[in-house]
């Protein structure tokens, strides 16, 4: 009688190495089916989102100050690569931050900046675009997802103009046609008005997206650079935006007509 063969079994290393394959498409699986959707199958960013991280005090490293806690910067390698007479101004900038910021006077705070700014914001969203609504001076910012192009002749302005498209789950946004008139954060980096953002919005999970924007632009800086911070949805209940147009408080006084508090 001669014996069945037995069945050769892989090798330890191959079944552990199978298993956490299996277990790794598993989890990107889920990941894929966890984050929502629009009927189209496209990532859905709708909600209300603000970042925890003190990047809009200052986008680079820096120590404790008055006006600002320490952080270690939400900048790829740590510094803007300003040129020479650039990093002069932005200098100048820093000393006359409390009066010279454009936040002060309740101004569109612009693109990346009203994205990490410690304000929520709400995105709402359809397959031809993505309104952005900033409680600061409820500003609206429109990203067309339309496959459509920037326009030939366009004015400078303030949040610029967006076209966003996919990469995989990724939406990617390219904003130019800037005005100058905008800071990057209360420190007083800035740029010109050939700025050019490329934005990168991925969700990491249901309610948490990576945010990326690499910013160009020749006259200020000598290259591109990156900076990245993390979005949280708001899901506190009955969480709404609360109108904060910071530039009518000068007015405050005359209207809307006060009552005699006498």
């Amino acid at each position: 009688m001669t014996d069945a063969p037995i069945p050769a079994q892989r090798p330890r290393g191959i079944r552990l190495l199978t298993a956490g394959l299996m277990l790794l498409a598993s989890h990107l699986a889920f990941a894929h089916d966890a984050i929502p959707r629009l009927p189209n199958g496209k990532p859905d960013f709708s909600g209300i989102w603000q970042t925890l991280t003190p990047a809009d005090d200052d986008l680079e490293p820096h120590a404790a100050r008055k006006d600002a806690p320490p952080s270690a910067g939400v900048i790829e390698g740590k510094f803007i690569p300003y040129l020479p007479q650039a990093l002069a101004q932005k200098k100048k900038n820093f000393e006359a931050r409390e009066t010279a910021d454009p936040r002060t006077k309740g101004w569109t705070l612009g693109v990346p900046r009203g994205i990490y700014y410690p304000e929520p914001f709400q995105i709402f969203q359809r397959p031809r675009d993505l309104k952005l609504v900033f409680q600061f001076g409820h500003t609206v910012r429109t990203i067309h997802t339309n496959q459509t192009e920037h326009p030939d002749v366009i004015g400078d302005l303030l949040s610029g103009d967006s076209r966003g498209r996919w990469d995989g789950d990724t939406l990617v946004v390219d904003a130019r046609n800037f005005t100058d008139q905008t800071w990057l954060d209360r420190a007083g980096n800035f740029h010109s008005s050939d700025l050019h953002v490329v934005e990168r919005w991925t969700y990491l999970d249901a309610n948490t997206v990576e945010y990326k924007a690499t910013l160009e632009d020749p006259q200020v800086y000598s290259r591109p650079w990156t900076l990245g911070v993390i979005l949280h949805r708001h899901r506190e209940k009955d969480f709404q935006l609360i109108e904060d147009y910071r530039f009518t408080l000068d007015f405050d006084q005359y209207y809307p007509p006060k009552r005699d508090k006498n």
